[in-house]
């Protein structure tokens, strides 16, 4: 399978495993955690004769566990180690086909932690005499709130097993896990949370309506063979993949609106050559092992900057090179110092080209004055002036809106007494016609033909 010598985690965290002892291991994405721990388990399983499921793997996403399922068979090949993927989103001949590999016991079972608990209701699942539980992305599936559902899984099997947690990181709650589940546990921490040293990354200040030009304009400069292009909203998919496309690329969409099946199709395809771009929603940016690719642009600056980690870690895997390129508004600045902060390096900004207009001034300390979704260019291209996306006739009609309590950017501004004296005025007005309501309704109650007519509608 290509494999010479093994990554640095391999190498500590094999013997360890070899050694049945439970192991906490921190490195990050790309470096060869899946096969540090899946070798040592497949090596155990062939030679252990078991007539039981060994293993549990639990991972955050049915791709990542689809994936691993694929790594077991192309490891295990020559082992006769069966194993299942156990994920959601399939059709009902699918929950089938889980329930009797799950009934007959395969040697390897990967699941994520909802469906599995599902399986588990039901009363069939056999893990009474697991071996060796093993965490795949657990910071993820933290961050994804699959707390609740380990620690019900975790109850149901046997305390004396092997157990690995694998994190990309190590934030307190993983600790705090990891005190729950192992016992005496080995440590294996490497380079945590920085992108590999053969990432070219690069920053670009931009306006939102820059940034589809500024992408066309680097697909003409550079030399993609293949390339991730994450967005933060699956709203930005199309818009994008359409923009591409006309551009005379081949590209295609991945985001959680898709089924399985289409999400499947479009990866396939992709780690096939069938497309040279894929745009996606960050479904894509933890655990999928795609190689040689070549380029990663980050069209929206990740939330957090660990996404950014693994966003960026997606090129230059296992010690070839790659770009990262991100696209930097005037409202995710702030975000980017985080990130300079977690890899220890200063990245550099690049001017826009020529014939693009100016570019947002750089100032970390600025902060998102609204919400994600108000701000102006909320679609691909759109531009930072809200009232210029507006139509016409809603801009006339804010004009002459003045007078109304919502109202217009004067009433917005006005000073705090003159906002305070509105409010009492108009808080009186309200009281005022409760009293109103009330003495129409007691009077009402008199029971007079008269009193049970509508009284008159008050100005």
């Amino acid at each position: 399978m290509g494999y010479n010598s093994p990554t640095p985690v391999q190498q500590q965290a094999i013997p360890l495993i070899l050694e049945q002892k439970d192991m906490i291991a921190c490195a990050q994405t790309g470096t060869g955690k899946t096969a540090a721990y899946l070798l040592p388990l497949i090596d155990r399983i062939s030679h252990g004769d078991y007539d039981h499921t060994s293993t549990l793997i639990l991972v955050p996403t049915r791709e990542l566990a689809k994936q691993i399922d694929e790594q077991v068979e192309g490891f295990g090949y020559f082992a006769s180690v069966s194993s299942i993927a156990i994920y959601g989103g399939n059709k009902g001949d699918d929950w089938e086909q889980q329930k009797r590999a799950l009934t007959s016991g395969a040697d390897i079972i990967i699941a994520t932690p909802g469906r599995l608990l599902s399986h588990m209701a039901m009363g069939y699942v056999k893990l009474d005499q697991l071996n060796h539980l093993v965490l795949d992305e657990a910071d993820k599936m933290l961050d994804m709130g699959f707390m609740d559902d380990l620690i019900k899984i975790i109850n149901q099997l046997p305390k004396q097993r092997q157990t690995l947690l694998f994190s990309a990181t190590m934030p307190r709650k993983i600790r705090d896990l990891a005190q729950q589940i192992l016992q005496n546990p080995s440590e294996v921490n490497l380079a945590i949370s920085k992108p590999a040293e053969g990432i070219d990354q690069r920053l670009y200040l931009t306006y939102d309506n820059q940034k589809l030009p500024l992408l066309e304009h680097l697909l003409r400069q550079l030399d993609v063979q293949s390339m991730i292009i994450f967005t933060s909203r699956k709203s930005n998919v199309t818009p994008i993949v359409r923009s591409i496309k006309k551009m005379g690329f081949t590209a295609e969409g991945i985001s959680s609106d898709m089924t399985q099946e289409e999400r499947e199709k479009a990866l396939q395809g992709f780690k096939n050559k069938q497309y040279q771009i894929v745009v996606a929603t960050d479904i894509l940016s933890r655990g999928i092992d795609i190689d040689s690719l070549s380029h990663v642009v980050n069209f929206d600056m990740p939330q957090d900057a660990e996404d950014y980690v693994h966003r960026v870690g997606r090129t230059a895997r296992a010690a070839s090179t790659g770009m990262a390129i991100t696209f930097v508004n005037e409202n995710d600045m702030f975000r980017v110092q985080k990130v300079e902060r977690l890899i220890e390096r200063e990245l550099p900004k690049l001017a826009l080209p020529e014939g693009f207009g100016p570019a947002p001034v750089y100032d970390p300390t600025r902060r998102m004055g609204g919400s994600h979704r108000q701000r102006g260019g909320g679609k691909p291209g759109a531009g930072g002036n809200r009232d210029r996306n507006r139509s016409k006739h809603h801009r006339d009609n804010r004009k002459g809106d003045k007078g109304q309590a919502q109202a217009s950017p004067a009433t917005a501004q006005a000073p705090a007494g003159q906002q305070a004296e509105g409010e009492k005025k108009s808080g009186n007005r309200n009281r005022n016609r409760n009293r109103n309501r009330n003495r129409n309704r007691n009077n009402n109650k008199g029971g007079s033909p008269a009193s049970s007519a509508p009284a008159t509608p008050q100005a």
